[in-house]
């Protein structure tokens, strides 16, 4: 028991205590130069993060802006086409107003020379901006045809076309308007 006593009266907690402060001591001193160093990296990266998102969201901004701009004016170069149909629609239209009884049949001549030189004109903008005329002649077809009504017809087979009620359009590869027909029973 004397042993145990010894033990009890020396300062057990001094000399533990005392190897851990040193240790302790000197691992804080080495932590926070290291704690220091990693805070400043993640300072640093936060700050790469936040520049790189900031530049996307201006990006996406700036492309969105582009976007509904492109969208606004994407017909912009079609309807500049148009202006000279316009331009000789109005021509023509002047010359009618302009007429008097005795030019009469001069002025219809020229007129239907103008209109029949316009509508070319106007199928040659179509033609330019990707407007295709639908074939219509031929067998029906339910992707680029919409049959109105049937006719009976010896001259036609079950299923082709008879007569174009109206012509149908494409733009590019689809369908602008599908060309309305009448069909054979």
């Amino acid at each position: 028991m004397s042993k145990k006593k010894k033990n009890q009266e020396r300062p057990i907690d001094a000399e533990v205590e005392t190897p851990e402060v040193e240790e302790m001591n000197e691992a804080p001193a080495e932590e926070p130069s290291e704690l220091e160093a990693l805070k400043a990296k993640v300072a640093e990266w936060e700050d790469k993060f936040l520049r790189t998102h900031a530049s996307f969201e201006n990006s996406k901004k700036l492309l969105a802006k582009d976007k509904a701009a492109a969208v606004a004016y994407a017909n912009e170069s079609f309807a500049s086409d148009l202006l000279s149909v316009l331009d000789s629609f109005e021509s023509a239209l002047a010359t009618i107003k302009g007429a008097k009884s005795d030019q009469e049949s001069e002025v219809l001549e020229k007129i239907k020379e103008g209109v029949e030189l316009t509508f070319n004109q106007l199928k040659k903008v179509l033609e330019k901006n990707h407007i295709k005329e639908i074939p219509s002649d031929g067998e029906f077809n339910p992707e680029v045809h919409q049959a109105i009504m049937q006719v009976e017809s010896e001259e036609h087979e079950n299923g082709q076309i008879v007569q174009v009620l109206q012509k149908g359009y494409t733009i590019k590869d689809r369908v602008l308007r599908p060309a309305m027909v009448s069909t054979a029973k």
